[in-house]
């Protein structure tokens, strides 16, 4: 699996989630997601120590056999994202536990959305 690169867009106070398809490098075929398990963190560059997580699930088995999973954050972890560019990886952990980067990029986080006229 090749490290894909998705790049982002978050509006702040709102709720966010991303439905992301994985495939082999090789052939372009799905990748089989059974047994794994997976992280994501979002930083404001990629030295930054401070970070707020996605959530990461893979719903179905047949979701997981295409290679299909969702990372997403609610809005009280967006409403405390400051505007502009951030950066962002997805972390798998394969059922051996090995470790790889999957998917990373960049996230443009839009402040001003009115959340006070509903």
């Amino acid at each position: 699996m090749s490290v894909y690169v998705r790049n982002l867009v978050i509006n702040t106070s709102a709720d966010f989630s991303e439905t992301l398809e994985l495939t082999r490098s090789g052939d372009g075929k799905p990748t089989d997601l059974t047994g794994y398990t997976g992280v994501a963190h979002l930083r404001k560059t990629p030295e930054s120590s401070t970070y707020v997580g996605f959530g990461v699930s893979f719903g179905s088995n047949a979701d997981r056999k295409v290679g299909r999973v969702v990372i997403s954050i609610g809005s009280t972890s967006t409403s405390s994202l400051k505007s502009g560019r951030h950066v962002y990886d997805l972390m798998l952990i394969r059922p051996n536990g090995n470790r790889i980067i999957a998917v990373e990029g960049t996230v443009l986080v839009r402040g001003g959305i009115s959340t006070s006229c509903f």
